[in-house]
């Protein structure tokens, strides 16, 4: 690329000078792609004083473009570096919010002084802040286009900074080893979370959940404001989760720490659960991971304790159990209705075994495909689910127990796994 040289805008520039006081920023973006290694500043310095130099004078006064707002960047950047005094990144972005009538004479300028090497004030204004962002802090940091640990929006209306901190996500899997506990934080169903005697003004229905017991430790460690798990599936509040456990991302949202040592918080949150929830491995992941997480199709096998109404024999528990393999349709059970979309769904039971403990209670194994509801499949929910147990074996049939043995689901893969916080 050629040096710059004012006179490539010439003619532009002189009309833009003659249309009243403007911003060297402003006059320099006309030829943003015009040389390197000069400011837009810097270019429109070179500009003007080769136009005065033709015998066209510079009006004084606030720049009719941007109302001199790049006069303040220096200010706004030290606003940003207080607010992330105490936050952990790398990577930063800064966007503005223009105001109605600076976006009105952008417009403007962009139409009326048309320039095929203008930048846009916003792009502009981003870089300055970006430099001044950079030099006033104390360690250093680059640009993150793409997911930046902490950005920034300058609203040019209001004068102020707000920042976004982004969520950190760690990849595991959690057995649940009790019953009772639900997958996350389920709000009062009297006080819908605002706190009421009947929860003893905790908000909660359940005392705690998998999410608590996981993500407080985390939450805690990376100086985060709250959490959210995100799982593949859930089990019932009354089932077990066992085996290697379920897939899950733990999204750690506005953390303050970001290269925390997931070995250790891996040992706070065994500490925490006091036995009720195990976990495995943690590892850093993308933000992608939580898509990925929510919408595998794991197969998945089941151990359940069923009681049957009347007694029946053996032979004929065990012709009606292997008969149930193949393809399930289950209308949405009535007892997540309220919360699920009525439709049919249809699954696949692979395999089902099991035996009679006494005549009227049985232990079975089934391996189906996710979404499966097994407790219907056993009770067949007043035929909403076919076939099920209960209609097969012509006697009504109840789960009382149920566990998860496995979610065989596909390893995370490699694209999704981050070396530590701050990648």
């Amino acid at each position: 690329m050629k040096e710059f040289d004012p006179r490539d805008v010439e003619s532009v520039a002189e009309e833009i000078l003659r249309a009243g006081p403007i911003c060297d920023e402003c006059l320099g973006r006309i030829a943003s792609r015009l040389g390197t290694g000069l400011s837009n500043a810097e270019r429109g310095r070179r500009i003007r004083a080769h136009i005065e130099a033709t015998g066209v004078a510079s009006t004084s006064g606030t720049c009719w473009v941007c109302d001199d707002v790049f006069d303040d960047a220096d200010r706004w950047a030290r606003d940003a570096v207080q607010r992330v005094a105490d936050v952990e990144f790398s990577t930063y972005l800064f966007g503005v919010k223009l105001t109605p009538k600076q976006e009105q004479m952008e417009a403007f300028y962009e139409e009326r002084f048309a320039s095929p090497h203008r930048e846009p004030m916003k792009h502009s204004l981003n870089r300055v802040l970006g430099i001044a962002f950079e030099r006033t802090l104390t360690h250093a940091a680059t640009v993150g286009f793409t997911d930046p640990h902490v950005s920034f929006v300058v609203d040019l209306s209001s004068r102020r900074v707000s920042l976004h901190i982004r969520s950190l996500y760690l990849y595991g899997r959690y057995r649940k080893l009790e019953r009772g506990i639900p997958q996350t934080k389920w709000p009062c169903r009297a006080c819908r979370g605002r706190g009421c005697e009947a929860c003893g003004f905790s908000g909660k229905q359940y005392p705690t959940s998998v999410e608590e017991l996981i993500g407080e430790p985390l939450r805690a460690l990376a100086k985060a404001e709250s959490v959210h798990l995100h799982g593949a599936g859930r089990e019932d509040i009354d089932a077990r989760m066992l085996g290697d456990g379920r897939p899950f991302v733990m999204e750690l949202v506005a953390p303050r720490r970001r290269s925390i040592d997931l070995e250790y918080g891996g040992r706070l949150v065994l500490d925490n659960a006091n036995e009720a929830v195990a976990i495995g491995p943690l590892r850093f992941v993308t933000r992608r991971t939580v898509k990925w997480v929510k919408t595998l199709r794991a197969r998945k096998r089941y151990h359940a304790e069923v009681a049957l109404e009347e007694a029946v024999s053996r032979e004929a528990f065990e012709t009606a159990l292997s008969s149930l393999v193949g393809e399930i349709a289950q209308r949405t059970p009535q007892r997540v209705a309220h919360r699920r979309a009525d439709r049919i769904r249809r699954r696949t039971l692979y395999t089902a075994s099991g035996a009679l403990l006494n005549p009227t209670t049985a232990g079975i194994d089934v391996d189906g495909d996710g979404g499966l509801y097994i407790k219907e499949l056993v009770s067949g929910d007043d035929g909403r689910t076919v076939p099920s147990l209960t209609e097969r074996l012509g006697v009504a049939a109840r789960v009382v127990a149920l566990d998860v043995l496995a979610v065989d689901a596909p390893d995370l893969p490699a694209a999704m796994e981050l070396p530590d916080g701050l990648s």
